[in-house]
This record gives structure tokens, C-alpha cells and sequence, in this order.
């Protein structure tokens, strides 16, 4: 036991020093925190929703819509962001899409009418949308040598937004005005820009030959795009992610608002609980970046979607604040199945179109997540909120059906060199 224990503390001394070293760790740090707070304010959504349909006289469809708005939009913007990743530099447009954000989040609060409101969440949904096709090629280039574990720590730090700022933009709701909660956003978006212009280089993650012009939009280009993508570990992962996509935006969207309609909870109850969800990601989600790094993507991904189906399945039957803190803690999973769908993904794209392809596989994945926040918010107005999340399980159990049709990624990443046509 204690040879095992001396193991672990040798590799993550060594995994430690090799994400600091050669100017690595400021990189990390400021990537991770676009991140954390490109994730925060799209997940601070939910738990000012309730607040947002007494301010404004929305119903449960139309919540959904707006949700389904925020990341349809969202979506959309994948493609632009990371064809502009590989033409102008991953760098370039992480700092682009953090400087949009604040605007974005600014013209959020003062938006006094629903329809101003929808208009503005699709502009912040934009422009938060580059940053996510952007960092992986950053991440995967700088960190080549332990990409899981970069990805799994960008993830986690995503998630401590979503734990952190969800929570106080809630809390401010209650207190103050969900307007409030929001503006909070436009100053650290405007330090996190800061931060990414001096650590992170402009060209950061893209190819050594990439001159802006390698992949002009064009047929040619999009026949060479496609046809590296058009192998079986890329087509099935993005399967994965498109359900993944499906499920995660569903319950994230919803689980404040069926905690407080259906479970009985208070608001601050239901915004702790959401920010425990996200705390649980914080510890779980590096975790199983390593152990994909050690084990393999396709063996450890299979067993957290087989995890993740079961606990979904089981929610509706659960009461009562302890053990819904008790279930909430165990449904943190489903934050792990994007570092490993993720990292899968990301190894398996040539470099040269990794950042157009993300940003292609992105907006089909996402665009069809988008659509679950209003399939969720119909249900849940016609009395059905526990069928949605039986629904959102078995889109689960399909998941990990899928994980078993995935080769290993030493297979995958002979396949994106061109040389395997599965």
C-alpha cells in the first residue's frame, strides 16, 4: 500500500513539474480561467432563471427557449472559432472571444424587455462559443506530452465557476436582482483578457506551417476537412458528445428549477445543490484525465457513462435534501464524460485541421444539445419533469453502447494520418 501510495506522489510531482516548466504553468493558469469563467456565465443561467420568469413573465417553454437560444448560439459559434484558431492563431481568438464576453454580459443586465434579453443572450452565446474549439489546440500543442491531464484541469476549472459563480450570481438574485449577479462578469472577463494577452502566445496550438491562409474557406478545403473526419474513432466520439451534449445541457438547464417545482426545495437550497454538482467535477474530472492517461479514453469513458445512466435513472425516486445532496455528489460524473470524449477527440484530428474540425464536430454536438433545454422545459410544463430525466437516461445508457464501438486511440491516431479508411 505504501509503495502504491509513494507512486502516486512521485507522478503527480512529476506530472506538477512538467505543467509548470518552460512557462507552461502561466499558459494553463490563464486559459483555465477564460475557461472558468466562459463556463460560469453560461451555467449562471439556471439558477437566475426562476428570478428571470418573475421578472419578465416567462413560463417554463419559454425559459427553455431562452436556454435553447443561449446554446444554439453557442453552437454556431464553434465553427467560426476554430477555423479562425487555425488561420489567425488559437491565442488570438481566446482573447478575442473573452473580450466579447464582457461586452456581451454588460448588454445581458441592462436588457429591460424579454426580447432584448433573447437577443443579447445570443450574442454572449457567440462569443463565448470561440473560446471552447480554441483552447484544445492550445492545450493539446503546449501540453503534448499529458494532454488528459491539461484538459482535465481546464475542465475542472471550468467547473469551479460553475461551482463558485452560479452560487453568488443566485445569491445576489435573491438579495438584489439577477442583474446584478450578472455584471459581476464584465470585470473579470476584462482580468482574464489581460492574463491571455501576456501568457498565451498568439499562434499558441496551431501548426508549425499554418500561415494564415492553409485552409481558406473553400471546396477543396472542405473536402480535406471532411475527409479527415470521416474516420470511425472521430464519427463515433462526436456521436458520444452530440448525446453527451444532449444530456449535460438538459439537466444543467433544468435540475435548479426541478429541485425547487418538483423536490420542494428553496432556491438557495437548489443553487447550493447546483454548485455542489460543479464542486464534485472540481475533484473528479482531473482524476479522470490521469487515469484516461494511464488506462485509455475508450475503457475509463465506458465506465463512467454506465455509472452516469444508473444515477439518472434513479434521481426521481430520490427525496429530501440529504439524499439529493447525496445523489447530486454521485451525478458529478456526467462532468467527466467531456475530458475523455474530449482528449479521444482532440488526439484523434490531424493537427493541421484540429481546430476547424473541433469547431465543425463542436456546433453539430452542440447545436443538437441545444435543443433539450426546450424538450425538457415542454415536458416539465405538461407535468412530466421525472420522464425528462429518465429520457436524459436513457440517451445515457446509448452513450455508452457507443463506447463500445470505439478502437483504441493508438488506432485512432493512425487512422487521422490518412492510412486507415475505418
Amino acid at each position: 500500500m505504501q509503495a502504491l501510495v509513494d507512486r502516486y506522489v512521485r507522478e503527480l510531482r512529476e506530472t506538477t513539474r512538467y505543467l509548470r516548466s518552460d512557462g507552461r504553468g502561466w499558459i494553463l493558469v490563464a486559459v483555465a480561467f477564460g475557461w472558468f469563467l466562459s463556463m460560469g456565465v453560461r451555467l449562471s443561467y439556471p439558477v437566475a432563471l426562476p428570478h428571470i420568469m418573475g421578472d419578465l413573465e416567462l413560463d417554463l417553454s419559454m425559459a427553455g427557449l431562452l436556454l435553447t437560444v443561449l446554446w444554439t448560439a453557442y453552437a454556431l459559434g464553434q465553427f467560426p472559432g476554430g477555423v479562425l484558431a487555425d488561420r489567425w492563431g488559437a491565442g488570438l481568438v481566446l482573447l478575442t472571444s473573452t473580450s466579447l464576453s464582457g461586452v456581451s454580459i454588460l448588454l445581458v443586465s441592462l436588457s429591460p424587455h424579454a426580447a432584448v434579453l433573447f437577443g443579447t443572450t445570443a450574442l454572449l452565446g457567440f462569443s463565448t462559443a470561440m473560446y471552447g474549439p480554441s483552447r484544445f489546440p492550445v492545450l493539446s500543442g503546449v501540453f503534448s506530452e499529458r494532454p488528459g491531464t491539461a484538459i482535465g484541469l481546464t475542465q475542472a476549472t471550468g467547473n469551479l465557476g460553475n461551482t463558485l459563480l452560479p452560487l453568488i450570481v443566485g445569491t445576489l438574485a435573491g438579495v438584489a436582482a439577477w442583474q446584478l449577479g450578472t455584471l459581476l462578469f464584465v470585470p473579470l472577463f476584462a482580468v482574464v483578457a489581460v492574463g491571455i494577452r501576456w501568457a498565451v502566445p498568439r499562434r499558441a496550438g496551431s501548426s508549425d506551417d499554418a500561415d494564415g491562409s492553409s485552409l481558406s474557406l473553400s471546396l477543396e478545403s472542405a473536402r480535406f476537412v471532411l475527409s479527415r473526419l470521416a474516420v470511425r474513432s472521430v464519427l463515433v466520439v462526436a456521436t458520444i458528445q452530440m448525446l453527451g451534449s444532449f444530456t449535460y445541457q438538459g439537466f444543467t438547464g433544468f435540475y435548479p428549477t426541478y429541485l425547487i417545482d418538483v423536490k420542494g426545495l428553496s432556491a438557495g437550497q437548489a443553487s447550493l445543490l447546483f454548485s455542489v454538482f460543479f464542486a464534485g467535477g472540481i475533484l473528479i474530472q482531473p482524476v479522470v484525465g490521469m487515469i484516461g492517461d494511464r488506462l485509455g479514453e475508450r475503457t475509463t469513458l465506458f465506465s463512467v457513462l454506465l455509472f452516469v445512466t444508473g444515477v439518472l435513472a434513479v434521481l426521481p425516486f430520490v427525496e429530501g435534501f440529504w439524499p439529493l445532496l447525496g445523489i447530486t455528489v454521485a451525478l458529478s460524473s456526467l462532468l467527466a464524460r467531456a475530458v475523455l470524449a474530449l482528449t479521444y477527440l482532440t488526439e484523434s484530428l490531424a493537427e493541421e485541421i484540429r481546430g476547424t474540425g473541433l469547431g465543425v464536430l463542436r456546433t453539430c454536438y452542440i447545436l443538437l444539445g441545444a435543443t433539450s433545454p426546450v424538450v425538457v422545459g415542454v415536458l416539465g410544463e405538461a407535468g412530466f419533469f421525472d420522464h425528462a430525466f429518465w429520457l436524459l437516461s436513457g440517451v445515457s445508457a446509448v452513450m455508452f453502447l457507443l463506447c463500445l464501438a470505439l478502437p483504441p486511440l493508438s488506432d485512432a491516431q493512425y487512422a487521422k494520418a490518412g492510412t486507415d479508411s475505418r
